[in-house]
């Protein structure tokens, strides 16, 4: 049964910095593309961040140059590094991968909120 688990969510000041990680569980994490999306309430959920099997990177428009997605494959754990939080950054965070049947899997989510 494939599991993702994500933590590290929480209350942070716009301008600082949060350390998300999803933990996977029932798959073979290092072939996979793993994904970290974000969802506001009442909006569709936005992709964030991509991370191939091969470490290849890809970043929404909105998070370049403050996010960084990484991967340690000896954990099965993925990360979302966040600097420079605006509050628009604002959040449930979801970890996401899809198996080479197609299907995907998600995590419950982390729910980031910059305030001051």
């Amino acid at each position: 049964q494939v599991q993702l688990v994500e933590s590290g969510g929480g209350l942070v000041q716009p301008g600082g910095s949060l350390r998300l990680s999803c933990a996977a569980s029932g798959i073979i994490f290092s072939i996979y593309a793993m994904h970290w999306y974000r969802q506001v309430p009442g909006n569709q959920r936005e992709l964030v961040a991509t991370i191939t099997s091969a470490g290849i990177t890809n970043y929404a428009d909105s998070v370049k140059g403050r996010f960084t997605i990484s991967r340690d494959n000896a954990k099965n754990t993925v990360y979302l590094e966040m600097n420079s939080l605006k509050p628009e950054d604002t959040a449930v965070y979801y970890c996401n991968t899809r198996d080479i049947f197609g299907e995907e899997y998600w995590g419950k989510g982390t729910l980031v909120t910059v305030s001051s």
